[in-house]
């Protein structure tokens, strides 16, 4: 008889949702983990909830009420003098927020009666694990299990040009918790956790240049959206440089200089702090995948089928380690699928409908196609854009920039893709995400009352506006 029913390996937003939801479903469920907090302890949650997405959330808010009570409170009549930042209490605040967030997850495990096993797995066959213990070196134990999942995440991509150094050249993580903020920031890509962090920085008072490779900025975003959100963050001062190669990085003592190239030849470039975010890999290096005979693609990335089954008998594997967008909430609904199919059940991820959100301000989010996906497929289709500068409560709050593009098929006004650039875009996509799961076309949209005076009257304007016939522009 096995150990357990299911062992999840990761605990990151695919992992832990997968094993809770195991647990509820009757099996005996282990989660082994393998993440060290600052402090040195044993922490749940994986890249997510410790150095991603929620540390960076809750920095950016605080650096949002800084800029807005330097910038954008006069224009509400409110004056304040001495203006400044307590950046240790900052990290403090987020901090509490990981810890709260984290430690929900060890309470959701002693609920569920999930058993967290603090150290490193490797596979040694499709049932059998060995385990590292965490705190206790060359302690190792062997589980059995009639299933497992694999989730063990991404991490980032290391530049041989720009190696992290932890104190200078950094990852995310480390660009999370600067003790002071640096006078110049480099920022090697111009993806998302490049925006966001850079986003940070710039409002802290960091003279923060960007410098990506390709000509494109955005290029999986609609291409109207990205360049209507270039050049608002240009207003806002980030300094954004498209088509810059990188070609050299030399640290010496009063900080790091870069020599990038571009279509104007070479240019050199001194920065204090260089964050290099030019994407992430699959963890997958250390899973003994060759022993075993777990599929693993050139790119790291393990080979799974729509049900995320890999190769291996009663092994799935979901996630940032497995074909996909890299998403905390895409790994969260495949770890619940996952665990339904696992009881029997029939459960489907449709991968079209899987929201994306940039969380700069004006937040960026989409989903479904984009004009160019669909003019590069011939699919005819309506496009139907409304501005944030003629609704009303976009007004009042005195956030007014970008716009909401509602695109739907032609011939049967079945929405295909919704973009936002916008306040609060990332609450506003999730009535796009739902209306298209339930196949609604434009004008189901259009005819739903939206409530007055709200953000969300942009989408119900722009729906009208695919089909001809916006009232308010």
């Amino acid at each position: 008889m096995a150990d357990y029913d299911v062992i999840v390996i990761g605990a990151g937003p695919g992992g832990y949702v997968a094993a809770i939801r195991c647990a509820q479903l009757g099996f005996k469920t282990a989660c082994v983990d393998n993440w060290v907090n600052e402090k040195g302890q044993a922490a749940l949650g994986g890249t997510c909830l410790n150095v991603g997405c929620i540390p960076s959330k809750a920095l950016l808010d605080s650096s949002h009420h800084y800029h807005a009570l330097q910038h954008e409170f006069k224009h509400h009549g409110i004056s304040v003098k001495g203006c400044s930042i307590d950046l240790a209490k900052m990290m403090e605040r987020k901090n509490q927020i990981v810890a709260s967030l984290t430690g929900g997850v060890s309470m959701l495990f002693a609920k569920n009666k999930v058993t967290w096993i603090q150290g490193h797995a490797k596979l040694l066959s499709n049932s059998l694990i060995e385990v590292e213990d965490l705190h206790k070196s060359g302690d190792k134990q062997q589980l059995s299990s009639d299933h497992i999942i694999i989730a063990t995440g991404s991490k980032p991509i290391n530049l041989k040009l720009a190696p992290f150094d932890g104190e200078r050249i950094v990852d995310s993580t480390a660009a999370l918790s600067f003790n002071e903020v640096p006078k110049r920031l480099g920022v090697i890509g111009a993806g998302v956790i490049s925006l966001e962090l850079g986003s940070v920085w710039h409002r802290l008072g960091a003279k923060t240049v960007i410098l990506n490779r390709g000509e494109k900025f955005l290029k999986s975003v609609d291409g109207q959206i990205a360049q209507a959100a270039l050049k608002e963050l240009q207003t806002q001062g980030l300094d954004i440089r498209l088509g810059a190669k990188l070609k050299g990085v030399k640290k010496h003592a009063d900080g790091i200089s870069l020599v990038y190239e571009d279509g104007k030849g070479e240019t050199s470039l001194e920065v204090d702090k260089l964050l290099v975010a030019a994407g992430r890999k699959p963890n997958t290096d250390k899973l003994n995948a060759d022993a075993v005979g777990l599929h693993i693609n050139q790119r790291g990335f393990i080979e799974v089928d729509p049900q995320c089954r890999t190769n291996l008998q009663g092994v799935y594997a979901i996630g940032d380690c497995v074909r996909g967008p890299m998403l905390a909430h895409k790994a969260s609904d495949e770890g619940i699928a996952v665990a339904e199919r696992i009881a029997g059940e029939s459960t489907e991820i449709d991968f079209t409908k899987v929201p994306w959100v940039i969380y700069t301000w004006p937040e960026i989010a989409w989903v479904g196609r984009t004009t160019e996906q669909l003019k590069d497929r011939d699919i005819k289709f309506n496009s139907g854009v409304f501005p944030f500068l003629a609704n009303g409560r976009s007004l009042a709050m005195g956030s007014n920039k970008g716009m909401v593009k509602v695109l739907s098929d032609a011939e049967t006004d079945h929405i295909l893709g919704v973009h936002i650039f916008g306040p609060n875009a990332s609450e506003l996509i999730a009535e796009a995400v739902v209306a298209m799961e339930f196949s609604a076309s434009a004008e189901d949209l259009a005819r739903t009352i939206h409530a007055h005076p709200t953000l969300s009257e942009t989408l119900h304007e722009a729906a009208m506006a695919a089909e001809g016939r916006a009232i308010h522009i």
